[in-house]
């Protein structure tokens, strides 16, 4: 089931019919929603600007929920998910065709996914009951709450504590780059609980945004505008009620959660990438210059072709990720392995793609400068590129030890 925005990639054997069914339903909303998608956000920072972009992305929310795309990113029919467990597949296929279109719908899309990911996955069936529902209809704005101002890529050492006090933990500290802050209804937030050192002494809380003791501390203006800030807790009561998973299961949670999420960060850059490179071939086939158009050129057809290898090797390995998720394996090497190249990738295509474009590739507004902000942060967000290289290759190390001296030996002769 090809189509013109989808080539032949629906046909390769990692999708069923129902994916290419999605991919293709989607497209036809996109195309029939052009204005909505297209919708730019001004540039401007400070409180103005800000509303506007608040305002377009909890209408976004509504609008994908309204029309049932949310739900694929919730676990469980009864809670209003799409299905029982969620389709990695279908929330790649999601992500990769909205990004082609904004920034700011896959950001809306994929933080409703991040942001209840973890109560699909741990929460009682009271909080599946009473957040997941609302998520999937558009109705709430999650948000996932892990990084701190000293806690970024290494997780294990966040310090946001949260002390037992009868029948609530009392939440003091802070969280930073935390998206949808100062927009969700909501937050999954991951606190030091002290059941031992390090990543072990982790626990995960659904605290709701009129919690007292609660604050947005600061809103951040970044590249890409979308709702983004930092919070403080301060004695923030949180009922023990509020808890997802056991004590000290904090940590084990949040890289689940990731484990399905970061495959489709690496889908979003492989729709950015696409978008450029249509916009490089525009350019390229328009363009005249000494009497012939800029895709005559050699070195305009190189670039073409490393953008387009570029594009699918990337989209082999996001959907080789995705497909082994839904196939219940674990995932953890191969969707580093999605996200770092797709993500690196994807900036290298819309570079190119600038180039291509000269001049006007760096007027702001213009598509390829928009895509050039947009990818920027996908190298950093659940995981910087140097963090997935070291999943990688420590992954490969436990690797090597589980299979012993005798069989690397032996793989080393071959």
């Amino acid at each position: 089931m090809a189509s013109a925005q989808w080539p032949d990639m629906l046909d390769w054997p990692f999708f069923e019919d129902r994916h290419r069914k999605l991919a293709v339903d989607l497209q036809a909303w996109c195309d029939a929603h052009d204005s909505l998608l297209t919708h730019q956000e001004p540039l401007q920072t400070g409180p103005h600007g800000r509303a506007n972009v608040d305002e377009h992305c909890r209408h976004l929310v509504r609008k994908l929920g309204e029309d049932g795309w949310l739900r694929y990113g919730v676990g469980g029919a009864a809670y209003g998910g799409h299905g029982d467990t969620i389709d990695t597949r279908a929330v790649c296929l999601l992500r990769e065709t909205l990004a082609r279109h904004s920034g700011l719908a896959d950001f809306a899309l994929a933080m409703q996914g991040l942001g209840s990911g973890a109560i699909s996955l741990a929460g009682t069936d009271e909080q599946k009951r009473r957040y997941l529902p609302r998520v999937a209809s558009g109705h709430a704005i999650a948000a996932f709450a892990l990084s701190e101002p000293d806690a970024g890529s290494d997780v294990a050492a966040l310090s946001l504590a949260a002390r037992e006090d009868g029948d609530a933990y009392v939440l003091d500290g802070e969280k930073t780059w935390i998206s949808n802050g100062g927009i969700a209804d909501f937050y999954v937030v991951f606190a030091r609980t002290g059941e031992a050192p390090g990543a072990r002494g982790i626990s995960a809380f659904v605290v709701d945004a009129d919690t007292p003791g609660f604050t947005i501390a600061e809103r951040i203006d970044v590249i890409a505008p979308h709702p983004l800030a930092r919070l403080r807790f301060d004695g923030a009561r949180v009922p023990k009620a509020q808890r997802l998973g056991a004590a000290g299961e904090g940590f084990k949670l949040a890289m689940r959660t990731l484990d399905i999420f970061r495959t489709s960060v690496a889908a979003a850059s492989l729709g950015f990438a696409r978008h450029a490179l249509a916009q490089g071939l525009h350019r390229a086939a328009s363009r005249r210059m000494f009497g012939q158009t800029l895709g005559d050129f050699q070195l305009t057809q190189a670039k073409l072709a490393e953008m387009a290898l570029t594009i699918d090797s990337a989209a082999l390995l996001v959907y080789r990720a995705a497909w082994m998720r839904d196939q219940g394996k674990r995932v953890t090497r191969e969707a580093a392995m999605a996200k770092w190249h797709a993500s690196e990738g994807a900036q290298r295509v819309i570079d190119a793609a600038v180039q291509l474009w000269g001049g006007q590739g760096v007027c702001s507004g213009t598509p390829v400068e928009t895509l050039y902000r947009e990818i920027r942060a996908l190298r950093i967000y659940e995981g910087a590129t140097e963090v997935q290289q070291l999943i990688i290759g420590r992954d490969l190390l436990k690797e090597h030890a589980e299979l012993g001296e005798t069989a690397s030996g032996q793989g080393a002769r071959q």
